[in-house]
C-alpha cells in the first residue's frame, strides 16, 4: 500500500483546483499548471483537500498511485510558491551574468557559454550564486542540471559549477617521487 498515495494534499489559500475527466488544473498567484492522470487512478476534491486513490486494485494502479499524488502535489506547490535551485560558481575568473532571457557563463573556456531560459524559467545572479526559478519542478531541476554540466566541479581543486548545498570531496593529487 502506498504511504505517499494515502496522504491528502492540502490546497493552500489563493490556489484554485479543478478536476476534469482525467485532468487536474491548478491556478494560483504564480500561474497555471495542469497534469493528466490515468483511468486507474481516482482523484477527489473534498473541502480544501485532494484525495488520490485506486479505482481497482491492480499492479498498474499500485505503481501509479503514489507517483500521480506527487505530481499533483508538485503542480499545486508550483503555482502557490514556485521552485528554485541555487548553483554556486567556484574558480578564479569564473563569472555569470544575465542578459535578457539568457545566462552568460565565463567559466575558463576560450568562449562564453550562453544558456537560454526556457519558457517559465527565470535566472538571477548574486555574486557567485546562480538562482534558477520557475513553477515547474521538473523543468527547474533540468535547467539547473544543464548549467552544472557546462563545467562540473573538478575533483582535485573544486573549481566549477555546483549546487549550493553540494559537498565535493577533493582527491589528493599525485605524490612527488620519493628521495
Amino acid at each position: 500500500m502506498s504511504r505517499i498515495g494515502k496522504k491528502p494534499i492540502q490546497i493552500p489559500n489563493g490556489v484554485e483546483v479543478t478536476i476534469e475527466k482525467g485532468r487536474v488544473v491548478a491556478k494560483g498567484p504564480k500561474g497555471e499548471l495542469a497534469t493528466s492522470f490515468p483511468a486507474e487512478i481516482e482523484v477527489k476534491k473534498e473541502n480544501d483537500q485532494i484525495m488520490v486513490s485506486e479505482k481497482r486494485r491492480t499492479k498498474k494502479s499500485k505503481a501509479f498511485w503514489g507517483t500521480f499524488r506527487s505530481l499533483i502535489f508538485n503542480i499545486i506547490e508550483g503555482v502557490s510558491s514556485g521552485y528554485k535551485k541555487e548553483l554556486q560558481i567556484k574558480g578564479v575568473g569564473y563569472r555569470a551574468e544575465v542578459q535578457g532571457e539568457k545566462l552568460i557563463l565565463k567559466v575558463g573556456f576560450s568562449h562564453l557559454v550562453e544558456v537560454d531560459a526556457p519558457e517559465g524559467i527565470q535566472f538571477e545572479v548574486k555574486r557567485d550564486i546562480i538562482v534558477v526559478s520557475g513553477i515547474r519542478k521538473e523543468l527547474v531541476g533540468r535547467v539547473a542540471a544543464e548549467i552544472r554540466k557546462v563545467r562540473p566541479p573538478d575533483p582535485y581543486k573544486g573549481k566549477g559549477i555546483r549546487y549550493k548545498d553540494e559537498v565535493i570531496i577533493l582527491k589528493e593529487g599525485k605524490k612527488g617521487a620519493g628521495a
